[in-house]
């Protein structure tokens, strides 16, 4: 069963974020565009329940054991990985030039302290001082937790069922509030934590598997895509007026849920979409890709030359980096990510076997 609608809000989310990151350029224009903007910055929240969602509906009923668990992990692991370290040794390497010419400007030196919890994927759980070398990629890290507790979903289901995860969800946010108001982020709120964003992913993970559980049980009947649609113009309309997360995101479960599930019980409702799937599938790559093209088209090119000869406005230029990104994506897409899988995803084991039937959770 593939979620269309879902797919398309992963990549408009990702073509915002670029955007969001990339009008920091700007030679004007620059407040209001990050004002905007920054109100939709829910949007990652909007990717990690997203995750929850698919995870839970594809793999609840196939990870049951040891052996099935490490299946799981290294799938996901060919899936996000090399995208992420061959990024992070791109940024590796412009800090060590920066190191040797001893460039004046550039971070290389809390760059390459990072270098070992990129590698680690420790980035978001709080061992560096904010966002540093490949920053985007704290949403690697923080899937990996999420992705590394998967069990807890499952078993939680087998024997709590759907109340059984509220409950945890209920006192993980909690919990995340407490740590809050002890003042343990440093963004000042979970709801905002990036360097410490794997806690917060956790919550948005157990929301996005809740909302599966909904879904596949289909506990109400929504046929009509409207109620999904009005749900998303509330949510778009919350952030861009600054309302607060506990408005924003309720908002945003509830149009998660009506969208799925009046996609599962009309497929075909959403057929139309299906010529842009090989664009919107390659979303993440887009939000990990953009940073290495701000660097090579905004940073090098547009800052230490481009602006200074008034040849172009920047607002022209600045569709160079987003095609540029979108085009590396789906090449990345096409070639670099299915040659790495080939190598790192587990032999599918023999269906008739004992091991191949993995007890449901």
């Amino acid at each position: 069963m593939h979620f269309r609608i879902f797919d398309c809000w992963r990549f408009v989310a990702a073509i915002l974020i670029m955007t969001y990151h990339f009008v920091f350029w700007a030679p004007y224009g620059v407040e209001t565009g990050v004002s905007i903007l920054y109100r939709l910055l829910p949007l990652l929240d909007m990717f990690f329940m997203i995750s929850g969602f698919f995870i839970t509906i594809r793999y609840r009923d196939r990870v049951g054991d040891l052996a099935s668990y490490g299946r799981f992990m290294r799938a996901r692991a060919a899936r996000l990985l090399p995208l992420h370290y061959a990024i992070t040794a791109f940024f590796a390497v412009v800090a060590l030039a920066a190191f040797v010419v001893d460039a004046p400007h550039y971070p290389w030196a809390r760059d390459l302290a990072a270098l070992p919890f990129h590698i680690s994927l420790l980035h978001a759980h709080g061992f560096t001082d904010g966002l540093a070398l490949n920053y985007p990629s704290w949403s690697i890290s923080a899937e990996f937790f999420c992705y590394a507790l998967f069990p807890v979903v499952c078993l939680t289901l087998r024997f709590g069922g759907l109340g059984g995860l509220l409950a945890v969800i209920a006192m993980w946010i909690g919990c995340l509030e407490l740590a809050s108001a002890q003042g343990w982020f440093p963004s000042g709120s979970w709801t905002t934590a990036d360097s410490m964003g794997a806690y917060r992913a956790l919550a948005d993970f157990l929301i996005g598997a809740a909302v599966a559980t909904v879904v596949a049980r289909r506990i109400v009947d929504v046929r009509s895509h409207v109620p999904g649609l009005i749900a998303t113009g509330l949510v778009l309309a919350a952030m861009l007026a600054g309302f607060h997360y506990a408005l924003v995101m309720p908002l945003m479960v509830a149009a998660l849920t009506l969208t799925a599930l009046a996609e599962i019980a009309r497929p075909e409702s959403t057929r139309s979409l299906q010529p842009l799937m090989p664009l919107t599938r390659v979303a993440f790559s887009i939000y990990l890709l953009h940073p290495v093209m701000e660097f090579i088209f905004l940073e090098v090119i547009w800052y230490h030359w481009l602006r200074q000869t008034g040849f172009v406005d920047f607002y022209l230029y600045w569709m160079l980096p987003m095609i540029a990104t979108i085009a590396a994506a789906v090449l990345s897409g096409k070639y670099l990510e299915p040659a790495c899988a080939k190598v790192l995803l587990p032999a599918r084991p023999d269906p008739s076997s004992p091991a191949a039937r993995l007890a449901a959770v």
